[in-house]
């Protein structure tokens, strides 16, 4: 069982933000009042239900209604690593006032097929729904592909709203938490026909389904060696949970504060991208970019004293990096049985 999983609190697809564990206290509001939908891919076991059973996939065919998701080169589940990460996000979002409603309540439980997942997302009102997974493009070692890469829905959808929202808003919010990555210091994926970070699909209910804007985050290959060690230990997963809180910051702010663009024309080239600056605000006085904190993540992981991760994250000032970092690692910590000390 994922250690993290043992350390924080989830909710169902269809219950409001309740946690089994206490949320802990906002530190911040650059969320407040903002709903995020946080959805852990796949699942850890059947759980009693039949993963086979056919579901729709919003492009009016059927597809399976949920599977436990790949296996990585170094034995990593990716329902594990989807969930560890989706913890520390989770936490990130929850320190600057979010109100975060998962699609799983654990690492083992049911989470619903990937329709009735899309369903929970539309009804959350959320300000985006994010997506986790990790791919996998062999069944053995596979060095040579690697990198990040966002799933963007081929346009038009069916569904007037959803094609509406994802064309739209949803495009933003990928390229959003591209750009994320990208400052972040990870590739965009290398095969597949990735383009700039984002890769256009017609098959994945996620996107073709979900009334909210969607974000379909595919965080590294499991068949590449080095990306399979960074997802699965807990320094690389701390760093990709950064990089998709910044996103998700990113876009949300943005979208509060930035006027809708057009709608995308639904013949637009697969490849197009906005300006990477028309969704992602200017930080404001006290609130740097995540970035600035992601070079001391080794150096705070490597640290074992509590007291001296606290002193130096307060050197890195009380701003939202800050804030969401210290969140973060108060989890990490708990896996040691460890208490960091944040007042």
């Amino acid at each position: 069982m994922s250690a993290l999983a043992l350390t924080a609190g989830a909710v169902s697809a269809t219950t409001p933000v309740a946690s089994a564990a206490p949320a802990p206290a906002p530190t911040g509001n650059a969320l407040a009042g903002k709903t995020v939908f946080l959805d852990p891919g796949h699942q850890g076991s059947a759980a009693g239900r039949d993963l086979n059973a056919q579901v729709p996939d919003g492009r009016g065919g059927k597809k399976d209604c949920q599977t436990s998701g790949a296996t990585g080169v170094n034995g990593a589940r990716e329902h594990t690593v989807n969930w560890d990460i989706g913890q520390l996000v989770k936490a990130g979002l929850e320190s600057q006032g979010a109100r975060v409603v998962l699609s799983r309540p654990d690492d083992t439980g049911w989470g619903g097929c990937i329709d009735e997942r899309a369903d929970a997302a539309s009804r959350s009102g959320a300000a985006v729904a994010v997506s986790l997974h990790a791919d996998s493009t062999t069944a053995g070692a596979d060095a040579s592909k690697k990198g990040f890469h966002m799933i963007v829905p081929s346009l038009p959808v069916p569904d007037a709203t959803v094609n509406r929202v994802q064309g739209d808003e949803g495009r933003k919010a990928s390229e959003t938490m591209r750009d994320a990555f990208v400052k972040a210091g990870f590739p965009a994926a290398n095969y597949a026909g990735v383009d700039n970070g984002l890769q256009t699909r017609s098959d994945i209910a996620a996107v073709n389904l979900t009334k909210v804007p969607a974000v379909f985050v595919e965080m590294g290959n499991l068949s590449n060696p080095q990306e399979a060690a960074a997802l699965s230990g807990k320094d690389g997963q701390l760093k990709y949970a950064m990089a998709i809180t910044d996103g998700i910051l990113n876009y949300v702010r943005g979208a509060a504060t930035t006027p809708a663009d057009p709608p995308a024309a639904t013949g637009a080239a697969p490849g197009a991208t906005a300006s990477p600056t028309s969704t992602t605000p200017e930080p404001t006085d006290g609130e740097q970019g995540l970035e600035i904190v992601i070079p001391f993540v080794q150096q705070l992981l490597a640290t074992e004293d509590p007291a001296e991760v606290v002193q130096l994250l307060l050197g890195e000032g009380q701003d939202v990096s800050a804030q969401v970092l210290k969140a973060m690692l108060t989890i990490v910590y708990g896996l040691f049985d460890g208490d960091l000390p944040v007042g």
